[in-house]
């Protein structure tokens, strides 16, 4: 009986499988966030574009948050194929909840200006304030993930095959429903920008930081 609880368990991939899918959308969001950055040299421009990646960057923002959330807690908890793998390295650890503060500051502050409009001084300035630490640990937490995401979405070892591919539909489901739930919130939000187009141009100076 506990090895079909300990089979059934693998059906998701495991530890395995949550290292995937938190590789896969780290890789999502990497790419989102570089066209995001694009829109910034040239807000005028593509306004209407930066707010439309802004609200799809939510879905695959909570979903990282989750699939991290959910290790922070399994390796806490104390199951095995989690404490196999090990806890992040020191700094990581510090760095993690500081990413995941920041992106939420960045992302709520933006869903809220979007919504209240040019007029709201202090949305901005939580806005331009909390993307600059985002910046600063966003940064570091990238230099360090970045050159293994090669190795973490490469095939896995022979033994482990059967739980990957056991998890592989959940994962890209998991992946898709983020950003169709994005998309979604993309769409019906993006006439927001319309009233940004008509705003001093000085109320669109994020790019330049507080102050």
């Amino acid at each position: 009986m506990p090895s079909r609880h300990r089979r059934q368990a693998d059906t998701s991939g495991g530890a395995a499988g949550n290292e995937r899918l938190t590789a896969l959308t780290g890789a999502v969001l990497l790419a989102l966030l570089a066209a995001e950055g694009f829109t910034i040299l040239s807000l005028h421009r593509m306004l209407t574009l930066h707010f439309f990646l802004g609200m799809l960057l939510l879905g695959p923002v909570l979903l990282k948050i989750g699939s991290t959330g959910y290790r922070f807690f399994r390796y806490y908890s104390g199951s095995p194929p989690y404490i196999r793998r090990g806890p992040p390295a020191p700094l990581l650890r510090v760095l993690g909840p500081l990413v995941i503060l920041t992106s939420v500051a960045v992302l709520g502050s933006g869903v809220a200006l979007a919504f209240a409009g040019p007029g709201s001084g202090t949305w901005l300035l939580i806005h331009k304030a909390s993307f600059v630490l985002w910046f600063g640990v966003m940064t570091l937490h990238v230099l360090y993930y970045a050159p293994q995401l090669p190795a973490l979405l490469a095939a896995r070892p022979s033994g482990q095959a059967a739980r990957l591919l056991a998890g592989a539909r959940t994962r890209w489901l998991l992946l898709a429903a983020s950003l169709a739930g994005g998309l979604v919130v993309a769409v019906l939000t993006m006439h927001l920008a319309a009233r940004w187009g008509l705003a001093p141009a000085g109320a669109l100076h994020l790019r330049r930081g507080p102050g």
